[in-house]
């Protein structure tokens, strides 16, 4: 019977779209997270009767046919690259994009990874990193006896230096933005890298026409709704016991027929 391999079909579906809720829900309260949603689109049908082929030798045409989908499969996960909300930290090196891009960051391989986590500090050097101690670019340095730093809308990192009137210009941060987000490749770390899906990047300066203004004190949080999570939840494991139904209903009429033919 069909509906064996049909409802297995369905069960590995829904499976796979409780992993991905699931890590939707453990990382509601990752900085900078972007929630996912598997896409899934229906096998090959067979034709038990051929839509549009001549029933008679007078040309009369079969107007539906018959035709058995065979089930489902996963044809992608899809990340929804939509802004979390701001949320206010008082640290003056946690920075969120309002808009548009990428922090970039050089990895230990000197590939460029992008993120929109903005929780950073400082290298023994003074130079701006990630928590994991990957340099932001373009690698600003802050000095050992500056006593405030304040960066604005524009990613320029300003310093305010002992016996100096004047905030001492250290550099400037940079964007980087893709024509096809959801094609970066995610790698953990809150990285992303750049893939020939997601289209080369485009660096900017930041508040920049196509760019986000960077928020100095604040982080972006998650874009994760815990609510609509657990609802899909809940519609995930109801679609996963009626697809186990149907196995366990055609196991009972291919029962009842090997006792008819017994």
């Amino acid at each position: 019977m069909k509906a064996l391999s049909t409802g297995a079909t369905g069960m590995l579906a829904q499976q796979l779209n409780v992993d991905v809720i699931s890590n939707n829900i453990a990382n509601m309260t990752t900085t900078g997270y972007k929630r996912q949603r598997a896409e899934f689109q229906d096998l090959l049908y067979q034709n038990e009767r051929r839509v549009g082929s001549q029933s008679s030798a007078s040309g009369t045409i079969v107007p539906a046919g018959v035709q058995l989908g065979l089930g489902v499969k996963a044809s992608a996960v899809y990340r929804i690259m939509e802004q979390g909300p701001l949320a206010s930290t008082t640290n003056k090196f946690d920075l969120a994009i309002n808009g548009s891009g990428y922090f970039q960051v050089t990895l230990p391989t000197g590939e460029t990874a992008y993120t929109r986590a903005g929780s950073f500090q400082l290298s023994p050097d003074g130079t701006i990193v990630t928590q994991d101690g990957y340099t932001v670019n373009p690698g600003i340095s802050v000095p050992n006896d500056a006593r405030d730093v304040s960066i604005n809308e524009s990613g320029e990192v300003f310093a305010k230096i002992d016996g100096q009137v004047t905030p001492v210009n250290l550099g400037q941060l940079e964007l980087a933005t893709f024509a096809n987000e959801g094609g970066l490749e995610a790698v953990g770390g809150n990285l992303f890298l750049e893939t020939p899906a997601s289209g080369a990047a485009t660096p900017g300066a930041p508040a920049e026409p196509g760019y986000g203004a960077i928020m100095q004190g604040f982080l972006e949080q998650s874009n994760v709704n815990v609510v609509s999570e657990i609802t899909n939840m809940i519609t995930a494991q109801r679609a996963y016991e009626m697809n186990s139904k149907v196995i366990s209903t055609s196991e009972q009429m291919m029962s009842t027929t090997n006792r008819m033919t017994s």
